[in-house]
């Protein structure tokens, strides 16, 4: 049996992606980082061998995910130095018991952990009030959190502002593939987009007066109306543990306060 090798992208290339992806000449790179643009047209063409210092200093200066910069090490010939530990790893011990503990300190109000993907890894109970009859194989492992929300079959006919709701979830998908490049959350977009209801981020209404965009979700007990917040760990070293993020929902109004105050509900 036979088999190809695949060519590694080299270093040069790159970094000359990241680059561009930032919308940087090389000129402005320099002028932001101090590495004359000399050096970064070597580095880029592959006239110089970059040091793993240089390699780290540039990969944050253009903001690379910790994976793309274990890739820029690795390209160059280094070791990757950043780590990659599912929640569920005995050293993940401490993260994962501070998040469970943030998650139950929220209740009776929904909380969630995601990956960059924006595939559930733990909810808390008050999770629950937004899912009363979400079709089964949308809530087959992994849970793909967007699709649940906007899928004809999920969340969606409840959610009475479903085109300003999936105009915002999907402009910070299309951030987040900016930042990253990933095929596989472009993908997802452009299924999410096809979704009856959904309205695409190219929409632009004239701005109002609201100073935040609540989710409006109509209940058994009424429309039920809230704030949410998105929280992620600032200084991770972990490739892993720097693609998490925490979405918490607030009440909005008394009512939707009291209605979930008031229904205690079964674990995901």
């Amino acid at each position: 049996m036979s088999t190809t090798a695949v060519p590694r992208t080299g270093f040069g290339e790159l970094l000359r992606r990241w680059r561009t992806a930032r919308g940087l000449s090389q000129l402005r790179l320099s002028a932001d980082t101090g590495v004359s643009s000399r050096h970064l047209s070597f580095l880029e063409t592959g006239r110089a061998q970059p040091s793993r210092q240089i390699i780290l200093f540039l990969a944050e200066q253009l903001d690379v995910p910790l994976p793309d910069r274990n890739d820029l090490l690795l390209a160059a010939g280094f070791a990757p130095v950043y780590g990659s530990r599912s929640l569920d790893d005995p050293a993940m011990a401490g993260v994962r018991d501070s998040i469970t503990h943030m998650l139950a300190g929220h209740e009776p109000y929904p909380a969630l952990v995601m990956d960059g993907g924006w595939n559930r890894l733990l909810a808390n109970q008050g999770s629950r009030a937004l899912v009363p009859d979400i079709a089964p194989f949308l809530l087959a492992e992994p849970v793909n959190v967007l699709r649940l929300t906007l899928h004809p079959e999920g969340m969606a006919p409840r959610i009475v502002n479903l085109a300003e709701w999936s105009e915002h979830l999907l402009l910070r998908l299309r951030q987040r593939i900016t930042r990253k490049g990933d095929e596989g959350l472009a993908k997802l977009h452009d299924e999410l987009a096809s979704y009856p209801g959904v309205r695409s981020p190219d929409h632009h209404p004239e701005p109002g007066q609201r100073v935040v965009l609540p989710l409006e979700y109509r209940s058994d007990q009424g429309v039920l109306r809230f704030l949410n917040t998105t929280t992620s760990f600032t200084t991770p070293l972990d490739t892993a543990l720097s693609e998490i993020f925490i979405e918490a929902f607030y009440p909005a109004d008394e009512t939707t306060r009291r209605v979930l105050a008031a229904r205690p509900l079964p674990s995901w």
